[in-house]
């Protein structure tokens, strides 16, 4: 467990998580990992649905499957969990009387179901007037897609990332790939997680909350980047090339004599590098290969030609090598490769934390690293209404009798 006597750079700041599945909790972990003090608000009796999206499952002290996927746990640490029923006026009622005592509202409910329960931005925003509410959904707040639901799936289909993902067309595999993990979704929830911070600070500054819509759709076609723009400034459509780069060859992944290795070659000295390492240096002086835009033109030849030398040596000796001469060069990890890989373990990539049902939970670090206001991690995911009573007590007041009454009920 990583803590700092130095205040962390968004304590003091709380926040209302009504947010499920990847995009809003992979948002509310960040903010959470940073100081902040995350209410997850979960369906009584149900929780987040990725809670049930196993297995894996977390095991208990008795080896036993618990109710915490491994997915759940991927992105809930730092989070206090409150069951309630919003459908419930009562529940509603506990939910405004909680946003009295938070500074942001996150959630990802479908466009216009939280008007339902009277915690719609325009239902609350003069009560609250500093607060910030950031809604995620799969389309946005507007436009004709608004009323749909959205996944992340569906977003990498229809922003395109799938169709330039996979194999190049008439090779075997050749249809269009989604990325291996929800991507969009994550993407999503950084996007979020910057507009929150730059709305405080705007209301820091001013004195007015503001209310933000991400879009997961939005989010696809923002991060198409280089792919986009090249259709854009160019006209062409942009085609899948499998592991290939739109801009720049050699860039793939090639066999070597006991595996895989990628080789990412930005420049024509990186290049001569890499014939010269190879004991091929006249390669480098091959007319259609002496500079960037030649090997692109013949990109094909030039993958041939580099998986001929590639097939030579073992990984070890292509990524040590090049390492060594400035040449970008990297293996083909499997996951269990990445967690021993010693960057990866110097980095402190993998954690873990004492959870609730008596273990040690693993998990994966944040990414962040500063020099005075590090990210910590204080809590492991809560099961599901773990700390509802002390929430209520804490921040309403509220006393054991009354705690008990809205727990029979059903409220909590």
């Amino acid at each position: 467990m990583t803590l700092s006597a130095t205040p962390l750079p968004l304590a003091g700041l709380r926040i209302l998580d009504l947010t499920r599945i990847l995009a809003g909790p992979s948002c509310t972990q960040m903010l959470g990992d940073l100081g902040a003090e995350v209410i997850k608000i979960e369906r009584a009796g149900a929780g987040d649905d990725t809670r049930k999206w196993g297995p894996p499952y977390l095991k208990d002290s008795r080896g036993d499957d618990t109710a915490e996927s491994a997915y759940y746990l991927a992105v809930n640490r730092n989070k206090r969990s409150v069951a309630l029923d919003l459908a419930k006026p009562a529940g509603q009622d506990l939910a405004r009387r909680l946003l009295a005592e938070c500074d942001v509202l996150i959630e990802n409910f479908k466009v216009g179901d939280l008007a339902k329960y009277g915690l719609a931005y325009d239902q609350i925003k003069e009560r609250f007037p500093r607060l910030v509410y950031c809604s995620i959904t799969g389309f946005g707040q507007t436009g004709p897609y608004a009323p749909r639901a959205g996944y992340d799936m569906l977003a990498q289909g229809m922003g395109g990332i799938m169709s330039i993902t996979g194999q190049p067309e008439g090779r075997p595999g050749s249809e269009p790939m989604k990325v291996g993990v929800g991507i969009t979704d994550l993407m999503t929830g950084m996007y979020a997680a910057v507009a929150i911070l730059a709305a405080l600070r705007h209301r820091d500054a001013t004195g007015k909350g503001q209310a933000i819509d991400v879009a997961l759709l939005d989010t696809q076609v923002a991060w198409l980047a280089n792919e986009g723009m090249n259709y854009l400034i160019g006209g062409e459509v942009p085609k899948r090339r499998g592991n290939g780069h739109p801009n720049i060859v050699p860039y793939n992944v090639y066999p070597c004599a006991d595996g895989h290795i990628i080789l990412a070659v930005g420049n024509d000295a990186q290049f001569r590098k890499l014939c010269e390492f190879a004991g091929e240096p006249a390669l480098a002086d091959e007319p259609r290969f002496r500079t960037n835009s030649l090997r692109v033109a013949n990109r094909a030849a030039v993958d041939e030609a580099v998986g001929k030398l590639t097939r030579a040596k073992a990984q070890a000796a292509w990524v040590d090598g090049l390492a060594m001469l400035g040449v970008p060069c990297a293996p083909v990890n499997a996951i269990d490769q990445v967690f021993e890989d010693p960057q990866v373990k110097a980095r402190g990539m993998k954690i873990a934390l004492p959870h609730a049902a008596g273990v040690e939970a693993p998990l994966i670090a944040s990414p962040i690293r500063m020099s005075e206001t590090p990210p910590t991690y204080r809590r492991a995911p809560p099961v599901c209404g773990q700390d509802t009573a002390a929430v209520l007590d804490e921040l309403l007041g509220m006393g054991e009798d009354e705690i008990a009454d809205l727990r029979a009920r059903s409220v909590i």
